[in-house]
């Protein structure tokens, strides 16, 4: 894919995921792989829905900012990302508001955060990591990402947001999506039996899709 074209298709997305309320104001980070190993990022205090294709921050393969307006300052989290998994080629982070109040609930899973209750969110992210309250911009969590080793694909920053890598930027917002999903059916079934999946159904899945899931 040219770069203008990926300009334009990180905008696309974005603009979608804010119309649909998945994030909101100036919230929400986004970057993507460029063909020649450099990233184009989404601008600090900017809106998904206002997104600029031509002032997305951009940086060269040796991560040095060569154009564009000022990247997020969630770039420790999205580089943690790059560095630890071979396989990202796009990072996003979203608040959407049924996964970080599924992140508040006291019982909230800290190895694997989603409960099995369809079969996307597996074949899609795998087991999400819930990591804990970190300020916004700290550098300590793209710390605590690469303290997973390039294990999981998604995690959920508590009381923040999810944040996923995909092998590019469509995937990896098809993935955050399917998370924020999942969230929200969690939180309407909480206090009502539910059926999940079984083991032996996620085992299934993790095979015949070739799922990674750290154990």
């Amino acid at each position: 894919m040219t770069e203008a074209a990926l300009r334009e298709l990180i905008c696309l997305l974005a603009k979608s995921m804010f119309d649909r309320g998945l994030t909101g104001g100036s919230t929400g980070n986004i970057s993507a792989r460029t063909e020649d190993g450099g990233l184009l990022v989404s601008p600090t205090g900017t809106s998904f829905g206002r997104l600029d294709p031509a002032r997305l921050s951009r940086f060269d393969a040796s991560g040095r900012l060569i154009e564009g307006d000022p990247p997020t300052k969630e770039m420790p989290l999205h580089a943690a990302f790059y560095d630890t998994r071979s396989t990202a080629g796009a990072v996003v982070h979203l608040h959407s508001c049924h996964a970080v109040a599924l992140s508040l609930m006291p019982d909230a899973d800290a190895d694997d955060f989603l409960p099995p209750l369809t079969p996307y969110a597996i074949m899609k992210l795998g087991k999400v990591a819930l990591l804990p309250f970190f300020r916004p911009g700290d550098p300590a969590m793209g710390q605590a990402v690469r303290g997973l080793a390039g294990k999981r694909s998604a995690v959920m920053l508590a009381n923040h947001g999810p944040v996923v890598a995909g092998k590019d930027v469509e995937a990896a917002c098809n993935a955050i999506e399917e998370l924020e999903d999942t969230a929200r059916l969690a939180m309407m079934m909480r206090g009502i039996e539910s059926r999940q999946l079984t083991p032996a159904q996620i085992s299934d899945l993790v095979t015949h899709f070739d799922v990674e899931w750290d154990a």
